[in-house]
C-alpha cells in the first residue's frame, strides 16, 4: 500500500483543479483497503474513495483527509459465462462496456463513452442514451465502515435516476463499493451471426460517440453534466426537464467567472477555460442556479460532487 502526503488533486480530477489531499493512498487489495481505512481512523481523518475524478470538484484548499484510489485486484473483470460478468470497482466503465460488446452483449454498450470507473458508475447509477448501469446489475459487493463485506441485490441498491443506496451511506456509515455482477442479454437479432451483431452494436456505440463529440466540450477540462435532469420543469414548460435548456434560455452560454465558463457548446457543462480555480467553478454554478431560479422558478441540483472546504 502506497501512502503519499499532500498529493495535488488537480492531477486526479477531470476539472484539473483542486488543492492537495492530506494523504493519498492506492489500495490494490481488500487488505490494502482495510489498512487504508484503519489509517484514516487512527489519524482521526475522513476518507474519500476516488475513481477517475470525472464527477468531482475538489476545493482549492484541498482535502484534510485520506483520499483512497483503488487499483490492482479492483481493476479485474471476470467472465462467468452466459452473459454474466463480475467487474471490480476500479474497472473503467468504457473498458467493461466494450468487452461485453465484443462478445455480442447489449444493454450497457452505449455507456462506453462515460469516462468514469465502475464503482463511480454504480454509486451514481450512471447512464446515457437510454441505458443505465443499474438496469443489468444483479449484485453489488461493498465494504462497510466496520470492515464487513456486504452483498446487495439490484432491489437492495435502490437504483434511481443518478442515485443509489450508496449515496445514503455516508459519514461514519460510508461503504466502499468493491465490485458488481451483471447479467447481460445477447444483442443478437434473428438470423445474425456474432460478427454481424458486434458490428451493429459497434455502429450504435459510434453513433452515440459522434453525438457526444458534437454536443459536448470534450476538448476542455470539465466534469460532465453540472446539473441533474429535473423531474419537471417550469410552470410554463413542465415537460422541459433538461437543465441546459433553461441555462441557455437564461442567456448564460459563454458566461464566465474567472477561468470557469458555461460551455458555448452545451449549456449544462461548466468548463475550465484556462486557469480556473475550484472557487471559480463553484461560484459560476451558484450563479447559474440563482439565475435560472429567478427567471424560471426552477431549482437546479448539482450533479457534481464537492470535496473539501469551500
Amino acid at each position: 500500500m502506497q501512502i503519499l502526503e499532500n498529493e495535488p488533486m488537480n492531477m486526479h480530477t477531470s476539472f484539473r483543479v483542486g488543492g492537495p489531499a492530506r494523504f493519498f493512498v492506492k489500495a490494490e487489495s481488500i487488505d490494502d483497503l482495510k489498512q487504508a481505512l484503519t489509517f484514516a481512523t487512527e489519524k482521526g481523518l475522513p476518507h474519500f474513495i476516488l475513481g477517475n475524478g470525472t464527477n468531482l470538484l475538489v476545493s482549492d484548499k484541498g482535502y484534510e483527509g485520506v483520499v483512497i484510489t483503488l487499483a490492482g485486484d479492483f481493476a479485474k473483470i471476470e467472465d462467468l459465462g452466459n452473459g454474466i460478468f463480475k467487474a471490480g470497482a476500479a474497472v473503467p466503465l468504457g473498458r467493461f462496456a466494450r468487452m461485453a460488446l465484443k462478445q455480442g452483449y447489449a444493454g450497457i454498450h452505449k455507456l462506453a463513452g462515460i469516462p468514469g470507473t465502475l464503482g463511480g458508475a454504480i454509486y451514481m447509477n450512471a447512464g446515457a442514451y437510454g441505458q443505465e448501469i443499474g438496469a443489468h446489475c444483479t449484485q453489488v459487493t461493498s465494504l462497510d465502515a466496520s470492515g464487513n463485506i456486504c452483498e446487495r441485490t439490484t432491489d437492495d441498491c435502490s437504483f434511481g435516476y443518478r442515485q443509489s443506496i450508496f449515496q445514503k451511506t455516508g459519514g461514519a456509515q460510508a461503504e466502499t463499493i468493491l465490485s458488481a455482477t451483471f447479467q447481460l442479454e445477447s444483442g443478437s437479432l434473428a438470423g445474425e451471426s456474432l460478427e454481424q451483431t458486434v458490428a451493429r452494436l459497434e455502429a450504435e456505440l459510434q453513433e452515440c460517440m459522434a453525438k457526444r463529440k458534437a454536443t459536448q466540450p470534450l476538448n476542455m477540462p470539465n466534469a460532465g453534466s453540472t446539473f441533474k435532469r429535473m423531474e419537471r420543469g417550469s410552470i410554463e414548460m413542465p415537460q422541459q426537464i433538461a437543465p441546459g435548456y433553461y441555462i441557455e434560455q437564461a442567456g448564460l452560454k459563454g458566461h464566465c467567472i474567472g477561468g470557469a465558463e458555461v460551455s458555448t457548446l452545451h449549456a449544462n457543462f461548466i468548463v475550465n477555460a484556462g486557469g480556473a480555480t475550484a472557487k471559480d467553478i463553484l461560484d459560476l454554478s451558484d450563479y447559474v442556479k440563482a439565475s435560472v431560479a429567478k427567471k424560471f422558478g426552477v431549482e437546479l441540483q448539482r450533479e457534481i460532487v464537492l470535496l473539501g472546504e469551500f
